[in-house]
């Protein structure tokens, strides 16, 4: 390195050489729009099946509304609350903690397969055994148990309900189990399983409040009226999808960068540097080269041309690639 190393550099100097090694911060203009995403959430179903679905559960609340008006003989009216996503696992811990004290009426298939339920508060569950009987007058009172008239009376009032929801398509078979649950989760314990839950309020005409009722069912259930979540794999083997699966990521480009050495200067080493210097790296003139992917050495060699371009020759792959042998 020619000339006397500076004892002291200037304003400009500094600042021409944080601009040479990139370390000005620089504007970026680039608008980006990202939509919030929550792996903690379930996201079984896109926003047009979602909608779908709506647009389905507008006529069981018109459905559910015949069906209160005919058991309570009164006029009610029931509107769709929310449709909601979750994980079982939600639930489950719910219920671990002691939250979940609602009643459910489990339903499922012909099969004898539970995969869904009707869920009530318990402030619900005595409203309508309330409502059954004929008594709208009395407060509510939920510290008693459920009468086995009061029971029977809610059962068969939720089974019509199970009635309704199993009607909305004809692919859908539903059955009500036979009797009420309360503090027993019916729907397994896989907390990975996804479940759609509907929400509805129900009000009898001229009350300012109502009760709150819910369906909760496996996502997989519904997916014969909101279409298919995933693509079939029309049959194919899982060592026919890995082959297909590799043969995609043979195709992709990976950046290699070839390295010949490297050094360390200070800065005013670097400022000092003037043309015809000559800088000494880090590696004797008979070691070889590296080629690197993604911050590892994968290949060494020796430098070499090739159709007037530089080019590395391999002489052997190092234990990033899980082997070391001579090329």
């Amino acid at each position: 390195m020619s000339g006397k190393a500076m004892n002291g550099m200037s304003r400009e100097k500094i600042q021409q050489l944080l601009v040479a090694v990139g370390s000005r911060p620089m504007e970026d203009t680039t608008q980006v729009e990202a939509t919030e995403y929550d792996w903690h959430k379930s996201h079984y179903f896109n926003k047009e099946q979602l909608e779908k679905l709506n647009n389905l559960t507008e006529s069981i609340a018109l459905a559910m509304t015949q069906q209160f008006s005919k058991f309570c003989r009164g006029e009610f009216h029931v509107t769709v609350t929310s449709i909601t996503q979750h994980y079982l696992s939600d639930f489950l811990i719910r219920l671990s903690n002691g939250e979940q004290k609602d009643y459910y009426v489990p339903f499922g298939t012909t099969q004898g397969r539970v995969c869904g339920l009707i869920g009530m508060p318990l402030k619900t569950v005595f409203s309508w055994a309330k409502q059954l009987l004929g008594d709208s007058a009395s407060e509510t009172d939920t510290s008693k148990d459920l009468s086995q008239l009061e029971e029977s009376l809610l059962l068969d009032l939720v089974s019509a309900l199970v009635e309704v929801f199993s009607g909305i398509d004809k692919s859908l078979d539903f059955r009500p189990e036979k009797s009420i649950v309360k503090g027993q989760w019916p729907l397994g314990d896989d907390g990975t399983e996804e479940l759609c839950k509907i929400s509805f309020d129900v009000k009898r005409a001229g009350s300012e409040t109502g009760s709150e009722t819910y369906i909760l069912i496996l996502c997989r259930e519904l997916e014969s009226i909101t279409g298919k979540t995933g693509q079939d794999s029309g049959g194919f083997s899982e060592a026919d999808i890995s082959k297909v699966i590799l043969g995609h990521l043979q195709k992709m480009t990976v950046l290699i960068t070839g390295q010949l050495a490297s050094t360390m200067l200070t800065f005013e080493e670097i400022m000092d540097l003037q043309v015809d210097d000559i800088v000494l790296l880090d590696k004797r003139i008979d070691q070889p080269a590296e080629l690197i992917v993604d911050g590892r050495t994968v290949y060494c060699g020796y430098l070499a041309k090739s159709a007037g371009n530089y080019a590395v020759k391999i002489t052997n792959a190092t234990a990033a690639f899980g082997e070391n042998t001579k090329k």
